[in-house]
């Protein structure tokens, strides 16, 4: 493998593990997940493992670590969405308490 794939890589590798850390802060923070799509972050740990399926057949260590992080990374932005969701917090209106 050249030197330039490896650069090219290994920054895809390090934008797309970073890429989440923003959006576990400002929920964490915020102590409101309710803006963050449900359905895109099952999609996204499901893309995430299904990476992790494909590099232990390809035997890529490399494409499993940086989906592992991301996995981890995206399974906590769903945690928090679950935990956060400002309709499921307790005294909070959200749409299952509405007529």
């Amino acid at each position: 493998m050249s030197l330039l794939a490896n650069i090219v890589g290994t920054g895809a590798a390090l934008c797309s593990m970073t890429s989440f850390g923003p959006q576990i802060v400002k929920i964490w923070r915020e102590r409101d997940a309710s803006s963050v799509s449900l359905r895109m972050y099952v999609v996204t740990v499901t893309g995430f493992s299904l990476w992790i399926a494909y590099g232990v057949l390809i035997q890529s260590w490399p494409v499993i670590g940086s989906n592992v992080v991301c996995l981890l990374m995206s399974a906590t932005i769903l945690v928090l969405k679950w935990r956060f969701e400002k309709g499921d917090m307790p005294g909070a209106e959200g749409p299952a308490s509405r007529p």
